[in-house]
């Protein structure tokens, strides 16, 4: 059976705008408190636990759970107008990012009741940070490849292996984690993976860096050694994973955060070019934000398909794919276009030291949600074409 991949035109919500004018506000008086820098080269990847208890007290955390566990029973377009100006704005936010955007609803939909009433609520307040376990070091973003083990025991679970690329587990409480409890058949290599609930303060679990060339610390290698989970780590059923997991990475893929992580080159570029740039620097930057909207119109229509409680794998795929790829070719872009302009006379003189940082940060981009040849195997094999 194939897929058909459909961008259907969606408009956020005129009702939005009143919250995206909230929004900046705070951030605005985050910003003249000095709580963070936008102009930070580190800005967009920082953590800041108690800006993420700020934001919480806000209401944007959470913000489309069930009012029970702590959430906020509003739309995904709310929650899309947020996380926009949040990336926009560069603000501090991987303290809640993750748990907000895929391991909350996971626990919502797939953990036992005493986790979801302890847990859920603490990432709603801001108090509580999660990470992803699914790259391995054999089999990067293949994650039918996955080696590392969940064994049964009397009661629990013992976990042995290796997760790699694992973003802020060094800062997160939690982890959920996609393990192997049985092995893969020949008709189905999905076959025999699992979800859990990993405490990263359980003894056997060591956490080592692998940092980036800038020096900044975000990737970590996790080891597990004879890791004891309780019986109630597992989520969901057992060796099916594989649908719980790819409807995870449909929140992950297609956020604004694809495309907008090296956004701050684009507004220092049009400073650099200054009100009246040339015909060649018009040209480039039109094309430049003509592509930037689209990517967000492409973003905007996932989040309606999964507002309307669809899975949209491929469009996911398709915003990843086509965001990282121009979010990693856009420091180049930048410097080609900003290349005749007069360093003395520019508006942004700020201009080279982020566009150096996007420069350094652009490979890591292929690996956060997964690798470009990973994504266009999914597009292919939903479309028939593999």
């Amino acid at each position: 059976m194939t897929g058909r991949i459909a961008f259907d035109p969606i408009h956020l919500p005129p009702k939005t705008k009143a919250l995206r004018d909230e929004v900046r506000a705070f951030l605005a008086e985050e910003i003249a408190a000095g709580h963070f820098n936008p102009a930070g080269q580190g800005a967009r990847g920082s953590y800041d636990r108690e800006f993420s208890r700020r934001v919480g007290a806000k209401g944007w955390i959470g913000m489309t759970w069930p009012k029970a566990y702590g959430g906020h029973e509003r739309t995904f377009f709310e929650r899309y107008v947020v996380t926009e100006e949040m990336l926009v704005a560069s603000a501090p936010t991987q303290g809640h990012f993750v748990a907000d955007r895929q391991s909350g609803p996971i626990l919502l939909r797939y953990a036992d009741e005493e986790i979801k009433r302890d847990v859920v609520p603490r990432i709603a307040r801001g108090d509580c940070g999660f990470c992803i376990g699914m790259s391995e070091p054999d089999s990067g973003s293949d994650l039918f490849a996955a080696k590392t083990r969940a064994e049964k025991t009397t009661d629990g679970w013992l976990v042995n292996g290796r997760k790699l690329w694992t973003s802020y587990a060094h800062r997160a409480d939690y982890m959920i984690a996609l393990l192997r409890t049985s092995p893969p058949t020949e008709e189905n290599r999905r076959h025999g993976l699992s979800q859990f609930l990993v405490d990263l303060k359980t003894p056997g679990v060591t956490i080592r860096p692998v940092p980036f060339m800038t020096g900044e610390h975000e990737f970590n290698e996790v080891t597990f050694d004879d890791a004891a989970l309780p019986e109630n780590a597992l989520l969901g059923e057992i060796d099916m994973a594989w649908k719980q997991a790819t409807a995870e990475l449909a929140y992950e893929r297609s956020g604004p955060e694809r495309f907008l992580e090296t956004y701050q080159v684009l507004t220092h570029l049009i400073g650099a070019l200054g009100a009246e740039p040339d015909l060649r620097g018009a040209e480039g930057l039109g094309r430049l934000v003509a592509q930037l909207n689209t990517l967000r119109r492409m973003s905007i229509s996932v989040a309606g398909m999964l507002a309307a409680g669809k899975e949209p794998v491929l469009e996911a795929s398709m915003v990843k794919d086509i965001g990282t790829n121009w979010e990693q070719l856009l420091p180049a872009r930048a410097r080609d276009l900003a290349a005749f302009v007069d360093p003395t006379e520019s508006n942004s003189p700020g201009f080279q030291a982020v566009l150096n940082h996007a420069t350094l940060i652009a490979p890591k981009l292929t690996i956060q949600g997964g690798t470009r040849e990973i994504l266009r195997g999914i597009i292919a094999r939903g479309l028939g074409l593999r």
